[in-house]
């Protein structure tokens, strides 16, 4: 049976590791194809890709000439592919050669699942936001610093520990899950699409779980930095549509109100950290 793999990668600003990313997914075990597709970087990322191109078949890339968003991107590079198993992966991920075959082990007697891995920095720093809640929009309301924090402690004792959400840095799922749930939401510009996808397939009766003894250094936002703004807007954006698909028919108009004005009161509290930064 094909067991292949196709590593779909999502790239904007993203010289600094796109390189690095790419070696990796090369050299990885089971990768039978890398679909690249740039948001309009202005960089040297798309050079980088021509020449990873030029060296190996398995890799082409699509160089949008503006930016539809990290779903709609990921959404084109599954429609260029054709291997069963899909792994979403950050271009400021590095894999080791074995992570990706091992984790589609783990999913194979699981049937429809999505799954990730521990992700760690430079200093070996576990991402706590690996593993999340829902979000919990009456905690939003009743306090909207503690209510928007979504990340779950990491089980010791559990080897795939099954939670309702994962970061989009690193997701493996087959192609016939994807395909049934309707792929990424292209509504979502940046933020909240990987909740929005968790959910859609846990509804659909699928997995959501993360492998907690395989891990990858993720050197987190660098295609971000130079962007804040840009990037709280979208994730708060990102908000208050996730709470318009799954909540708000259940809510009634005086909830809505106040869950937008908490979104965008928590948007605004990141505003003085914002400034600092420049």
């Amino acid at each position: 049976m094909n067991h292949a793999i196709v590593a779909v990668v999502v790239t904007f600003q993203s010289g600094s590791t796109i390189d690095a990313c790419l070696q990796r997914l090369r050299d990885a075990r089971d990768i039978a194809e890398i679909r690249v597709v740039d948001n309009g970087s202005s960089d040297d990322t798309v050079e980088v890709l021509q020449r990873h191109a030029s060296h190996d078949a398995r890799v082409r890339f699509i160089a949008n000439p503006d930016n539809p968003g990290f779903a709609a991107a990921n959404n084109q590079g599954v429609a260029a592919s054709q291997s069963p198993w899909l792994a979403f992966i950050n271009p400021d991920v590095m894999v080791d050669a074995g992570t990706l075959a091992t984790l589609r082990e783990r999913a194979l007697p699981l049937g429809d699942c999505l799954l990730g891995v521990e992700q760690v920095d430079e200093q070996g720093r576990q991402d706590e936001a690996v593993r999340r809640r829902d979000p919990d929009f009456l905690a939003m309301l009743r306090s909207p610093g503690q209510g928007s924090k979504l990340a779950i402690a990491r089980d010791p004792a559990s080897t795939l520990q099954p939670v309702p959400a994962l970061s989009g840095a690193v997701m493996l799922m087959p192609r016939t899950l994807f395909d049934r749930i309707g792929g990424w939401d292209a509504g979502y510009r940046l933020h909240a699409e990987d909740l929005d996808l968790c959910r859609r397939v846990r509804q659909a009766g699928g997995t959501v779980a993360i492998a907690n003894d395989l891990q990858v250094l993720h050197v987190r936002g660098v295609s971000s930095r130079s962007r804040p703004f840009f990037v709280e807007w979208h994730k708060h954006r990102g908000l208050w549509r996730y709470f318009g698909k799954f909540e708000a028919g259940q809510r009634s108009l005086p909830v809505r109100a106040a869950v937008w004005a908490a979104i965008w009161a928590h948007a605004a509290l990141q505003l003085p950290r914002l400034l600092r930064g420049r």
